[in-house]
Order: structure tokens, then sequence, then C-alpha cells
């Protein structure tokens, strides 16, 4: 071989060489620009690499933490005080026994020896701006007669006042004396989806501050009878999550994986595991915006209450159609149908009766009457289709402020 050959064998190799190391580059870079985003969208792929899965719950483990710790202390413990007797046993006399001779023997005596402030009850709430807005659930401060304060961090406890209950959702707005508090940023629940991942902090208990629980979406939309002591209330639209709520995490916040409010918890559901509820946070939005603008929490109402049909209440009331709100009384004798001089009384809408429309848009369970009505100002002319003993009917009716 001489030497002209071997020259441009050599070149040959070389030019090879560097062509295989450009070819496996451009290779490498088009696996990695283009076929590894096209791998991980291919859900068998994904999901039969563990390292990708042990990577993908580190990433969702290292997330949850950082949202704790940069929420925890913008959540707040709400504290119930009130002034309770104080009542001390006294030594019995012949009087006694001539009023109860069985306690005489068997009961002791107490009289009163003046009050005392205790706490009877307690919450979770969140701060929504830096100067010292508080969002809660409405039956945490629901007594007017007591006290409130906020437990802010371990040492710091402030005096809260109660700014507005809303008239118709389980919120209220509280107010501190005291600027720069750390605040959450308001979500969009209206973009929440089944199956996303949500966290949940609250006073667990009332006694364990800032306890912090995870879980899913596992429902929207839902609607609810949330009861206490003073009695109970129709939630409607509120979102059902498998994060572990107790008693005390109520007013809590429910965070999206941004470290958005997206929600605001406030029941759990009796004899039943992992199934609890919270109030959209858009809800609250226009709340806090009503409290801002005019001091109060204000909705227009009907004056009825109702039940939404579906299939199932259509049946088990033998109804002719499978939407809109039937008009019913509650359980209690002063739980109406249809509310004595209010908007719906004065346009002749009576028990029984089902709401079919609201301004042609039909009353169903993705347009429930309380979404439509209380997308209306105080004041609109609306115009209702009624079903009434079997025959349609159509009625204006003027909305007005909820007492």
């Amino acid at each position: 071989m001489d030497k002209q050959t071997k020259k441009i064998l050599i070149i040959a190799a070389s030019t090879a060489f560097v062509g295989s190391i450009f070819i496996s580059a451009l290779t490498g870079g088009f696996a990695y620009y283009y076929l590894l985003p096209k791998i991980l969208k291919n859900k068998n792929s994904f999901l039969d690499s563990k390292a990708v899965q042990t990577e993908i719950a580190m990433s969702q483990e290292q997330a949850v933490t950082d949202i704790v710790a940069k929420a925890s202390p913008a959540v707040v413990s709400v504290i119930v005080t009130k002034d309770v007797p104080v009542l001390q046993e006294r030594q019995k006399n012949s009087q006694d026994f001539l009023n109860s001779p069985f306690d005489f023997f068997f009961g002791p005596q107490y009289e009163q020896k003046g009050t005392e402030k205790k706490q009877i009850g307690g919450g979770t709430g969140f701060f929504i701006s830096a100067d010292g807005l508080i969002v809660t659930n409405k039956h945490v401060v629901e007594d007017e007669s007591a006290e409130y304060t906020v437990l802010i961090n371990e040492n710091e406890k402030l005096p809260a006042k109660v700014l507005a209950r809303d008239p118709v959702q389980d919120l209220a707005i509280l107010k501190i004396d005291k600027k720069g508090t750390p605040f959450l940023v308001l979500g969009n629940s209206d973009e929440i989806k089944i199956g996303q991942t949500v966290i949940a902090i609250g006073n667990a208990l009332g006694e364990f501050r800032n306890t912090v629980s995870t879980g899913v979406i596992s429902g929207l939309k839902r609607s609810i009878t949330a009861g206490n002591s003073s009695g109970s209330e129709v939630l409607e639209g509120v979102i059902q999550t498998d994060a572990a709520i107790n008693p005390g995490n109520s007013g809590g916040p429910l965070l999206n994986l941004k470290g958005e409010v997206i929600g605001i918890n406030a029941a759990v559901a009796q004899g039943a595991q992992s199934i609890a509820f919270a109030l959209p946070i858009n809800i609250a939005k226009k709340d806090v915006e009503t409290v801002r603008s005019q001091g109060k929490i204000i909705y227009p109402y009907l004056g009825i209450r109702y039940i939404m049909i579906n299939e199932a209440t259509k049946e088990k009331n033998n109804l002719s159609v499978n939407y809109g709100a039937l008009i019913v009384r509650g359980t209690q004798a002063d739980e109406l149908a249809v509310i004595p001089g209010g908007p719906a009384d004065k346009a002749g809408i009576q028990e029984n009766d089902i709401v079919l429309e609201i301004n042609g848009t039909k009353v169903d369970e993705n347009n429930t009457l309380a979404k439509l009505i209380q997308a209306k100002n105080i004041g609109d002319i609306v115009t209702i289709k009624v079903l009434h003993k079997g025959e349609e009917k159509t009625v204006k009716v003027k909305l007005e402020e909820k007492k």
C-alpha cells in the first residue's frame, strides 16, 4: 500500500469517527429533547419505570413540605371564649329537704359565685392580606355574645373582630389590629380537577396547631347538609376531598401544589371515612370584596327552602321532572318552605312548586338555584318558570337582600 493510499484511508477513518460522534450527539439530543417528552407522555412507559416513579414521589414530597413551610405562618387558631357561671357547692339546709327530699340526700346543691371567662370552642382561619384580614367558617364564630382571639404563633394572641358572617354560606371574615401579617394567595376554584393533590392545614381537635394532611380532590359540585349545635344548612357546590379534616380544622385552607388556597375546610361526613368537604375559595373572594366595599356581606334571595331534583329525588317524591328545585319545608316547625313576605311569597310561589328555569336557564345540578340567584344583584327582576300543580307558569320576582 503506497503512502497516498494510507493517507486517504486515515482521513476516511478520521472522518467516519468524527461523523459517528456527531451522529451520536445528534441522536442523543433528539432523544433527550424530542423522544423523552414523548415517552414521559406515554403512561405505560412512564409507570413501568420505578426510578421515574421514585423521582416523581420525591418531587411531590418536596413540593408539599415547601408549601407547608411557607403557608403555616399564615394559618391561625381561632379561640372562642365566653363568660360562664362559676358554680360552687353549698351546705344543705332544711328548706332544701322540703323543696326536694331526693336531691337533699343524693344530689349536691350548687350556687353561682360570679362568672369567669372560659374557652368554649375554637377553629382555624388564615390571613388573606397583610392588614390582618382572616377567613374562617361562620360556624366557628357564630356566637355573637362570645369573644374571639387568634393565636398567631406560640406566644402571640390578639383579639379579633368579626366583620361579617355570610348569611348563606358557612363563611365569616375576621380582622385583627396588626400590619404586615403573612398571607396566603387565593387560587381559582373553578379550575380544580378531580384527582389533583391537595393539602389541608388546621388546628386539629382544637389542640394540635397547624396539623397537615394531604389527599386528592375526590369530587366536585357536591351538595351537603351541614349541621352543628345551632341547626343545619345546605351547602352547594362544595369540594369533596379525602384529605383528613378533623374537628378544629374548620376554617383552615385547602391548598393546591402551587401553594394557592382553593378551598376552606368546612365539614366531615359523619359515619364515613376519608370524605370531607371544603367551600370553593371563589365564594370567599366575593365575600371579601363586599366587606371591603360595603362593610358587610350581602346576597339577593328568593325566600324559599328547597331541594335540588335529580333522578333519585324524582322517584322518591313521585315527580314528573328530573330537574329543577322542589320547594319544601324543613324538619323543624319554623323551617317554612316559603318565607312569609319574602320575594317568592309576593310573587305567588307556593310550597311543592318546582322552579324549572331562571331567566331561561334550566335549573339543574350544573346550574343550581343558589348559583343562579347569587349571580344576580339585589333589586334585579328575574323571570322564573314554575311547575305548579302539574302546570307550567311564569312569574316575575324582584330579588331582595337576605337579612
